[in-house]
């Protein structure tokens, strides 16, 4: 009897557990949420890449993402200069809602702590996440580094590269942070940055590839001052700038590498982007210490550069891929944004949009699978808290009191609307406001109407001083 009661209640145990273990079983076969990493340079050019157009500089690894992905022409950030930019990357919104300014030193504010920003939602789907290069986004306090705002871990700067003497007027001394410790001085020996934020990369990649995973990898270059390792100085045919960028490209390809050899490549996307355009009429304090005013990228056909609303100081370069999920070999001039990414994350992730969550971004999934064009129509120019520009379509206009001397106006004069079309002038190098003022007229309005929406500001010329 006893035999036959064991038996029997082993049966039910048995009967009892059978649905989780096959529940179990069930989950272990079924596919992992893809990987996803971001490539997020710094101060890199529009035309800095071979794939779009650069001579002198070789860039074959980034080269090969756009060959076999999807090439953006009109890929944007929100914000013209760092901080803006990044935070509108990672909260999917207008950096006026977060961060319009630059951050530096001594600032003691970061992400408000109600803003979910991207890792913090990828990690209800489980994902792991680590940042590795320069964060810009808060650093007063542990809550506002990476590892405060859902990185499971950080490696790298809290600011720019050259927050430090003799280009910023600062004593506080720029630190090297593993998590949320300051572990070393990094003063003008920057040559290694670029190696070393890729070996943490390669790190993270092969203690993380049985999960999924988001790594983001802001580099510190080509920002202001350049450096690189006696591996690539005087390699390219770019002078240091493009040695610098050549650097940051075998990053990519070691990296790349690396998720072959833990064969998840065909699991992860790749987003390389630029946060602004690059450094060009740079104030004197920067012309020290062997930084040449010829160390910086170009914009090839666009105007402008970084914290400027022309063109070359908010298109960047745009290249996603993913295998077998995005077709090789496209190129659009479809407007996309950094906003876009994060919504198109959750997407992709499986994650429903928190309810407490805003996006000015949208959803870009089907178009990256070209199987639709892109959602977004029109995009908004944001320096600080003020719009400038808006993009509509082939249209943009621009109503900005930056000094333009070209046209021989002042800061006192009245402003001008600039209208341009994107498909026939990339360049904006012809205003044609006066030849169709009804457009110009519309995409004012839009500016007011949004500036309003946002609690932004129009441009409005400079008071003349009053005479003594």
């Amino acid at each position: 009897m006893n035999f036959l009661r064991n038996t029997i209640i082993k049966l039910v145990v048995a009967l009892a557990i059978l649905p989780f273990v096959s529940c179990t079983a069930h989950n272990s076969s079924e596919p992992q949420k893809p990987n996803i990493i971001v490539f997020f340079a710094d101060d890199m050019a529009y035309a800095d890449l071979s794939c779009y157009g650069n001579p002198n500089i070789r860039t074959p690894h980034i080269d090969k993402l756009a060959e076999e992905g999807l090439k953006l022409t009109s890929f944007y950030v929100a914000g013209p200069v760092c901080t803006p930019s990044r935070a509108a990357l990672m909260s999917g919104r207008y950096p006026i809602h977060t961060l319009p300014g630059n951050l530096g030193p001594n600032s003691k504010n970061g992400f408000p702590s109600e803003e979910l920003i991207i890792p913090e939602v990828l990690k209800t789907a489980g994902y792991k996440s680590m940042a590795i290069g320069k964060w810009h986004l808060g650093h007063a306090t542990k809550e506002l580094m990476p590892t405060g705002k859902g990185f499971d871990k950080f490696y790298g700067l809290p600011y720019s590269n050259d927050m430090i003497k003799p280009w910023v007027d600062t004593d506080v001394p720029l630190k090297l942070y593993i998590d949320d410790k300051a572990v070393k001085t990094v003063d003008y020996d920057q040559e290694s940055l670029t190696n070393d934020f890729t070996t943490e990369a390669i790190k993270f990649i092969n203690e993380t590839k049985d999960q999924p995973f988001f790594l983001y990898v802001p580099y510190s270059m080509p920002h202001l001052p350049i450096s690189t390792n006696d591996q690539f100085k005087g390699t390219s045919e770019g002078g240091l700038y493009g040695d610098v960028i050549e650097n940051i490209d075998w990053s990519v390809g070691e990296i790349m590498n690396a998720l072959k050899a833990a064969n998840i490549d065909d699991n992860t996307l790749i987003v390389f982007t630029s946060d602004n355009g690059p450094w060009h009429e740079l104030p004197d304090r920067m012309l020290a210490k062997g930084v040449e005013p010829w160390h910086q990228g170009t914009t090839g056909p666009l105007r402008g550069s970084k914290a400027s609303t022309y063109e070359g100081g908010m298109r960047v370069p745009g290249i996603f891929y993913w295998k077998n999920e995005i077709p090789a070999g496209q190129v659009s001039s479809d407007i996309v944004t950094t906003m876009d990414i994060f919504p198109t994350l959750l997407e992709i992730a499986g994650i429903k949009k928190p309810a407490n969550k805003e996006f000015d971004g949208v959803n870009i999934l089907p178009f990256l699978k070209r199987e639709a064009k892109s959602p977004r129509t029109e995009f908004f120019y944001l320096k600080g808290k003020t719009i400038e520009a808006v993009r509509e379509g082939e249209w943009k206009l621009r109503y900005s009191n930056e000094r333009r001397e070209d046209a021989g106006l002042t800061l006192y004069d009245p402003i001008e609307m600039e209208l341009y079309n994107m498909k026939h002038d990339v360049g904006e190098k012809h205003n044609v406001a006066e030849l169709y003022p009804e457009i110009a007229e519309r995409l004012m309005n839009k500016m007011k109407a949004k500036a309003k929406e946002i609690n932004a500001r129009i441009s409005k010329p400079k008071k003349q001083p009053k005479k003594k």
